[in-house]
């Protein structure tokens, strides 16, 4: 297992190696056509190491969240770099085979691809940082106590920390209170590994803002456990009144059971039927699974409505098919008997701040509770308001 390990490592390190060599070179060969004067050939190779490899040393033992925050934008120029460049480099053959000037002809396809770039970069940071509301409106064929609808916020994989900071969790407090929720649920990923920043942001301070008569509820998403200190961020979010459900199932105002699963990075969560063998299936219950990756296994097991996050909808496209091959909902809604599944592409993103073809959201949900089956399928059920 651990020569696999190495082996898959030295792989990867190769693959990448290659691919970043092919990056530089293209920006070596774009600045010999500016005539500008260029730096020494060793000065640029130790810039590119450094941009290639920041994310890994953010990380390191000594963190340094500059590092962090370079390496998460250079996943998006990775990404759209090996996109766009293969084609630019044809252009640029083709054009030159035409007889024309080669320095001309890079030098323009270069100033093309810069534009690309800030084109890419803008309207993928609108989109990070300018969450939606999403509203669906959803009806639940069983009593639930006196309680007759329940409004509820969502907001998933916010990854607060360092890029996704204190303004962007102040757009959350506000939004998510302007809806005026019964209940503010938070399915998973809410910081970026490590509490550090967080508690070191006082964003707790923030957080504690959120507010509903029926109270805010989260569970732990891949991200929680990634940064290997769970036991801090379970503490402070008691600290600021956010109750973190691990495979735990709640009787909420007497109306309905919210249950909330530990992530499916954990080898050692419970099975959703043992989890749900408290519940009592004649009323409402509602779940929070931060990977929708057992969305039939809800179904099967009674759940009414299945919240989810995790997959971001790709977060940058083209991802977005990527996610759609791995899960039977990536994002939206999806009505499976008599369960209905609602996945967020969520509110904050991993790496860079960028969403393409995806949108920071908040989502609205708008319950019905009916006092007996409901015969035919609502056609306005799930759909985006």
């Amino acid at each position: 297992m651990k020569f696999r390990m190495i082996a898959g490592f030295t792989i990867f390190f190769i693959i990448y190696s290659l691919l970043v060599l092919y990056i530089g070179w293209n920006g070596w060969v774009w600045l010999e056509s500016t005539r500008l004067p260029l730096p020494p050939v060793i000065l640029y190779g130790v810039i590119f190491f450094i941009l290639a490899f920041s994310y890994i040393f953010g990380r390191a033992k000594f963190r340094m969240p500059v590092f962090t925050i370079i390496g998460s934008y250079w996943f998006g120029i990775v990404q759209y770099a090996l996109l766009l460049l293969p084609f630019a480099d044809l252009a640029g053959y083709i054009l030159i085979e035409t007889g024309l000037p080669s320095n001309k002809v890079v030098f323009w396809i270069g100033l093309l691809l810069l534009a690309a770039f800030a084109s890419i970069f803008a309207y993928g940071t609108f989109n990070a940082y300018s969450p939606v509301i999403r509203q669906y409106s959803i009806t639940i064929p069983k009593q639930a106590g006196g309680r007759k609808k329940l409004k509820i916020a969502m907001a998933s994989d916010m990854h607060f920390g360092n890029l996704s900071g204190l303004s962007h969790l102040r757009r959350l407090v506000e939004e998510a209170n302007n809806l005026k929720p019964d209940i503010i649920l938070l399915p998973g990923d809410i910081i970026e590994d490590d509490p550090e920043p967080f508690i070191r942001k006082k964003m707790g301070e923030v957080m504690k803002e959120l507010s509903a008569p029926l109270g805010v509820y989260g569970v732990l998403g891949n991200h929680e456990y990634y940064g290997g200190a769970i036991p801090e961020f379970v503490k402070e979010m008691d600290r600021v009144g956010i109750q973190i459900l691990q495979d735990e199932v709640l009787e909420i105002d007497e109306s309905f059971f919210l249950a909330g699963r530990k992530d499916k990075t954990d080898r050692l969560r419970q099975g959703m039927s043992d989890l749900l063998a408290v519940a009592d299936p004649s009323m409402p219950i509602i779940m929070m699974d931060h990977q929708p990756a057992e969305v039939s296994i809800a179904a099967e097991n009674g759940v009414d409505l299945l919240l989810c996050g995790h997959t971001h909808r790709g977060q940058m496209a083209p991802n977005h098919f990527i996610t759609k091959k791995l899960f039977e909902i990536d994002w939206g809604y999806l009505k499976k008997g008599e369960l209905h599944a609602i996945v967020s592409s969520g509110f904050g993103f991993w790496g860079p701040p960028l969403r393409l073809g995806s949108r920071s959201e908040i989502l609205e949900i708008d319950v019905t509770f009916a006092d007996e089956a409901v015969p035919h399928h609502n056609q306005n059920e799930g759909a985006i308001l």
